[in-house]
């Protein structure tokens, strides 16, 4: 029986792991891709796989390993669809994550 990641949200790690259960969320992709505007703003409580699905759009859109993170995504839904797959590994991505950040202000971060 497969595990389910709990406290995992690296995108390759859980892909590549043969014992993990992945739920195929790629679709956010696509949608990423068809939605016109500039700026996007993902606000979901704790828990509910923010960093796991910026992760999955990092390795995704990553030029660095493009051919490598071309692989990752083999058999999922975002690799049915063409014009999706011609645009995987084509954008710098810039990736910062503060899932391990536990201060309350902001300005206790500085």
């Amino acid at each position: 029986m497969k595990k389910i990641p709990i406290g995992y949200s690296e995108f390759k790690r859980i892909i590549s792991t043969p014992d993990f259960l992945y739920v195929d969320k790629t679709g956010l992709i696509e949608e990423f891709l068809a939605d016109p505007v500039q700026n996007l703003l993902i606000t979901r409580p704790r828990r509910f796989g923010k960093t796991l699905n910026l992760s999955t759009l990092r390795y995704f859109f990553d030029q660095e390993n493009a051919v490598e993170n071309r692989k990752l995504f083999e058999g999922l839904r975002v690799s049915k669809n063409h014009d999706a797959m011609t645009e995987q590994g084509k954008r710098p991505v810039l990736y910062l994550t503060f899932k391990d950040c536990k201060e309350l202000q902001w300005v206790d971060l500085q």
